[in-house]
Formats: C-alpha cells, sequence, structure tokens
C-alpha cells in the first residue's frame, strides 16, 4: 500500500493521485485502481512555516504524517512535494517504513537519457538550498544549474500566487520559457521541474530542450515499487 503525505499543495496531489491510478490501471488492466492512503495538509499552516523559515516545526508536521501512514498500513511513503524534502531526513528516522525520494527517479531517468548538465525550476527553497540540488550532485553526479536571483524570484512567485491555487497564466508560461531558454544558454542539457506544480504550466513544448516532471516520474517510481517491478 502506497501512503502519500499530500495537500502542499492538493492541485499536485490530485495529480499523483491521477497518475498513480492510471498507472496501476494500464499496468494490470481492467477495472483495477491503486491501494493507498493520502494526509494531506491544510497548505496555508505549512506555506506560512515554509517561508517563516521554521524547518524544525515543518520537520514535526512531516513526522506526525508519516507516523499515521504507517500506522495505517502504508508500504512505503511518497510525499508529494520536492520542497517538503527538505525534510526527508525526519522521516527517515521517524519511521520503519521507506520514503522514495523524489529526486531519485528524476536524476535515474536524466541518467539514462545521457545528460549532465541540468537546470533546476522550483521553489527558492528548492533551487537555492542544498538538500536537493546536492543529493542531484553527490549521489548521481549531476551538475545543476539554477537561475539568476531575479529569475528564481520570478518562478517562486507564481509558484505561490498562482500554481498552488490551479490559476495557469499564458503570461506566466511565457516567463518560464524565457528562464528555461537563459538556463540552456548557460549550458543546461534538460531542466527539471522541480516542483509538483509546475507540470500545470510546463510541458515539452515549451522547451528547447527535454524536460523532467519530477511528478510525473515520482508517481511512475511509486506504481513500479507498489506492484513489486
Amino acid at each position: 500500500m502506497i501512503g502519500l503525505i499530500g495537500g502542499m499543495s492538493w492541485e499536485s496531489s490530485a495529480q499523483y493521485y491521477r497518475l498513480i491510478n492510471e498507472g496501476v490501471r494500464d499496468r494490470l488492466g481492467g477495472v483495477a485502481s491503486a491501494r493507498l492512503l493520502m494526509w494531506s495538509f491544510d497548505f496555508a499552516r505549512i506555506e506560512a512555516l515554509q517561508h517563516a523559515g521554521d524547518w524544525d516545526a515543518l520537520a514535526g508536521e512531516m513526522v506526525v504524517a508519516a507516523k499515521a501512514l504507517q500506522k495505517g498500513g502504508a508500504d512505503f511513503l511518497v510525499l508529494c512535494t520536492n520542497t517538503m524534502h527538505r525534510c526527508a531526513w525526519a522521516i527517515d528516522a521517524a519511521v520503519k517504513i521507506p520514503l522514495l525520494h523524489i529526486a531519485d527517479p528524476t536524476a535515474e531517468a536524466i541518467q539514462a537519457a545521457g545528460f549532465t548538465k541540468v537546470g533546476l525550476l522550483g521553489t527558492a527553497f528548492t533551487m537555492e538550498q542544498d538538500f536537493y540540488r546536492g543529493r542531484l550532485t553527490d549521489k548521481f553526479g549531476l551538475e545543476v544549474l539554477i537561475p539568476d536571483a531575479e529569475d528564481r524570484a520570478a518562478v517562486h512567485g507564481i509558484i505561490y500566487r498562482e500554481l498552488v491555487t490551479g490559476q495557469v497564466l499564458e503570461s506566466s508560461r511565457q516567463v518560464y520559457r524565457e528562464v528555461i531558454d537563459r538556463l540552456v544558454a548557460c549550458g543546461a542539457q534538460a531542466i527539471i521541474l522541480g516542483c509538483t506544480e509546475i507540470m500545470l504550466l510546463i510541458g515539452e513544448d515549451d522547451s528547447p530542450v527535454p524536460v523532467f516532471d519530477t511528478t510525473t516520474l515520482h508517481a511512475q517510481a511509486a506504481v513500479t515499487r507498489a506492484l513489486g517491478e
């Protein structure tokens, strides 16, 4: 059984639910669907703690969810957000069931495609802090480029002002396209959509190089693990 820690935001958690169930149906056929549990946070509280920099409180919230899902019978955990992998260490320390880290299936797909230098889009926390970039570099040997300060602010703002509330604006898509173009000009061979909501805005047609959507790759990896493949 898959344990989903979601609601951060529910816009992307809904995509996880859809993608995982579609994946199980496609592999098993008929009316098969996934056995899963979801803990869904009130994102208003999580967002406030993020911007206050209270990562200790956030780690505590993630642990409560992880323990509840473990008690409910989950065999492994999927944290349905890139940013909150800042607290992956706390989850790993608190429960006996494994956490399927979102960076790993993304990096594995990038390696399989033969790329070594990638551009990363996400929240400011994901782009600027080492918990995510460091894993890509230290574990998988990827060189990770991030946008400049002005572009990081634009990418972050669109996520929190628009995407987490379900707003998908053509003007914001154009902003992201321009940021991607600048990363490619700096040598990025591919682009990581390193926030689970970005897939609502950006796809392959918006980039001159391949994009790797963490939401889809994470959900696919969860299906593979759940089915024992």
